[in-house]
Formats: structure tokens, sequence, C-alpha cells
């Protein structure tokens, strides 16, 4: 029986190290604007997974797509076995899951949280005593497995109407959606006639009076993307920020290139989510600013600042009350989101989000 344990330990450690491998192999290919502009524009169609699983999925799709085992060079929808089951649909014999890492948490309970080594760990249904404090930990990571729509036959999924922009144009209620997330931060938004006005920039966020300019002699498409640049600015560069990374937010502190890619990286994003067209502008070289980092891998960087940027943008979007591209979760799938009234539940779900950039 111990054997049998510890050979099925073994296979799970196999996995995780081949998908850990992997998903190093693909970060480390974003050596250029354009591969570094893909690569968030298909996160911001997946955000509501992490920069690593989405850049796994990714990956393994194209490899199943290079196989012939699925039409598109890009995923549309992915689930598990058992949500694709609920939504009337069945994995196709011969399909294979694409892997990706999800969390292992655990309950734990204290008299003093405020002592590090006073936590216990409960057990299994097992509830915390009186006056004890609980709290959610991350304890391990298990490989875990979705597919694609197109692996899947069953009901039609119902699609959901997306966003559509001419050119030039803003999407609708974008540029006032992000104008009072600028607001509620406590900086005044400007608009400006021209770059001339804020010393030949499109934009700028001047933390010292704690205001926002935009120009406004370029079309309202590149308005709103720079108003989102900004307001990336203003959410992970202030020096007011409170963030759990503060390692990365000093880092952009004192590289300028970090920072401003971060910002233009959480504009592209936005502006993927609302079906703008990026075409027109690009990334500068990750190498750029990874490498400015001193004794730090140019790819630890990348993954770092990449989750940062996914969550930053996350945010972002979800007080946004305008029409977005899907999040590539299959419409229909129910989801267990953590109760107003329950801290606890909403703690949970906050460390499963952060587990290793989950």
């Amino acid at each position: 029986m111990r054997q049998q344990t510890r050979a099925a330990q073994q296979a799970r450690e196999a996995k995780l190290d081949a998908l850990h491998a992997k998903l190093t192999d693909a970060v480390s290919t974003l050596v250029s604007g354009d591969d570094w502009r893909r690569a968030l524009e298909f996160s911001a169609r997946f955000r509501s997974r992490s920069f690593n699983n989405t850049m796994l999925i990714y990956l393994q799709h194209y490899e199943a797509f290079q196989a012939g085992r699925v039409p598109s060079a890009t995923p549309t929808y992915v689930a598990g076995f058992k949500q694709w089951q609920t939504l009337g649909r069945q994995v196709r014999k011969g399909q294979s899951g694409y892997g990706i890492l999800a969390p292992v948490t655990a309950r734990f309970a204290s008299r003093t949280p405020e002592n590090a080594d006073s936590w216990r760990r409960l057990g299994r249904g097992e509830r915390a005593q009186l006056g004890e404090t609980t709290r959610t930990k991350l304890v391990g990571l298990r490989p875990a497995y979705v597919w694609d729509v197109t692996q899947t036959d069953g009901d039609p999924i119902p699609e959901p109407p997306a966003p559509t922009l001419l050119a030039g144009q803003a999407p609708l209620g974008l540029w006032d959606g992000l104008a009072a997330q600028v607001e509620a931060r406590g900086f005044t938004l400007k608009q400006v006639p021209d770059a001339a006005a804020i010393g030949g920039a499109n934009g700028l966020t001047d933390f010292t009076s704690r205001e926002v300019s935009v120009r406004t002699n370029m079309d309202e498409a590149a308005q709103v993307k720079t108003l989102a640049h900004e307001l990336g600015h203003v959410m992970l560069h202030s020096p007011d920020t409170h963030t759990s990374d503060k390692a990365t937010t000093r880092d952009a502190a004192l590289h300028r290139g970090i920072a401003e890619v971060e910002a233009e990286s959480v504009a592209l994003m936005v502006g993927a989510a609302h079906g703008l067209d990026t075409s027109a502008y690009t990334i500068p070289y990750v190498t750029s600013w990874a490498s400015t980092v001193p004794g730090t891998d140019p790819v630890d960087v990348v993954q770092a600042t990449a989750e940062r940027v996914r969550s930053t943008a996350v945010r972002v979007l979800d007080q946004l009350d305008t029409a977005q591209v899907g999040d590539g979760d299959p419409p229909g799938i129910e989801r267990t989101a953590p109760a107003r009234t329950n801290p606890e539940r909403r703690q949970q779900a906050v460390v499963e989000r952060q587990a290793v950039g989950l």
C-alpha cells in the first residue's frame, strides 16, 4: 500500500515538473514586443485564469492543432470534464486534456494569529474552536485538466454578444468607466489640447499633484487606450499603492522601463477585452526592461510582471459596465462566488487565485 502511495506521489510530481518545464519554455520565448503583445491579447480573452495557466493552455492547444486534433490554432472556451457535462457536452474519445496547475488549500486555526507558529491545520470537516481565527492557506499544487469546446460534442454553447468597434472610435462607455476609476483613486483627470501641454507625451500621471492628463488631439480609441495606460500607472506605481508584491513594485519605481511596459500591458489587455484593435502599437522588447533588474533572471521577471499586469487588468475590467469579450469560461458555467458575508470563503478565493499566479 505504501509503495502504491509513493508511486502515485512520484507520478504526480513528474506531471507537475513537466508542466513547470513547459511553462518555462513558453515564457522564455517572449523575447520580442510582438510576442509579448500576442501573449497579453490572448490572456485578455482568458482572464479568468492566471497568466501561467493561460500560457500552458495556449501552448498545449497549439500542439493539438499541429497534430490535427483540433480545428483552430487558438482555444475559444475551456472547462473541466465535469463542467462540460453540466453544459450538456461530452469530451470526445481520444481527446487529451490540457494540463494546468491547480492550488491545493487547507484551513488552519489559531488563538494567537499574530504568532506564525501557532496555526494548526484543521482536519476534513473539523470546525475551529471557540475564540480561534481561521485562515485558508496554500499547501501545494496538483495537476488538473481542461478541454477546449472543439474537443467536445453536445448541446450548442450560447454565444454572448461580442463588442464591435468602428475605426477610430472608442468602445461605448469605456472612457467614462476608466475615468471613474481614476477619480475614485483620488486623481483629477485633465484633458489637454495637445502633447506640448504635457511634455510631448500622449498622457501623463503626476503623483505629486495627483493629476492624470490625456491629450485630445488624437482618435478616441487612442485616447481611451492612453487613459487605460495611465490608470495602470495609478494602480501599480503610485507611492502609496498597497500591494503584496513589494519587490516588483519597488523595481518598477526604480526602472521606468518596467513601469512603462506594465502600464502599456494593462492598457493592451483592457483594450483587447473590448475588441479594440491594438495592431497600431507594439510593446517594447521584453528584454529591454527584464534584463535591467539586477540579480534576477529575465524569465522570472516576465512571469512576475505578467501576473501583476493580468490581475490589475482584471480589477479594472471587473469594475467596468461595458460589453466585453468572454473570459475563456463557457457561457453557462456556474461559479462558486465567495459570499460577501463570509470572510473566510472570500479569503479562500483570494488564496486560490494568488497561488503561483493561478
